[in-house]
């Protein structure tokens, strides 16, 4: 198993709307496809307010490669994306980094 950590900038005041897009669509797509989301966090205290940041479980490197290239050419998505941004752009970058339990991890 491992763990894509993704880290969404959103411009300023775009969170509730990438939120919603997560809350309302995105999430059902992903459920299609099998990606197991392992948890989402906004910013509380820290870098930015405007920060979602979340892990996605994988079962390996080529799970992820099939999995994601489905979702991001899915044409429900692409449809969601757009309507979504029909009022502006909503993220300013996006990073992420796949990640390995340690032995002594809580998450295997």
């Amino acid at each position: 198993m491992i763990y894509e950590l993704r880290i969404y900038d959103c411009l300023p005041g775009r969170l509730p709307a990438l939120l919603n897009r997560f809350a309302e669509h995105t999430l059902a797509i992903w459920d299609k496809h099998a990606i197991k989301q392992a948890g989402f966090f906004t910013t509380i205290v820290g870098e930015s307010s405007q920060r979602l940041t979340y892990l996605i479980a994988w079962e390996s490197l080529a799970d992820r490669e099939v999995k994601w290239k489905a979702f991001t050419t899915d044409p429900a998505w692409l449809k969601v994306r757009d309507e979504s941004e029909r009022d502006g752009q909503i993220l300013s970058n996006i990073s992420s980094q796949l990640l390995s339990p340690t032995a002594f991890s809580a998450v295997k």
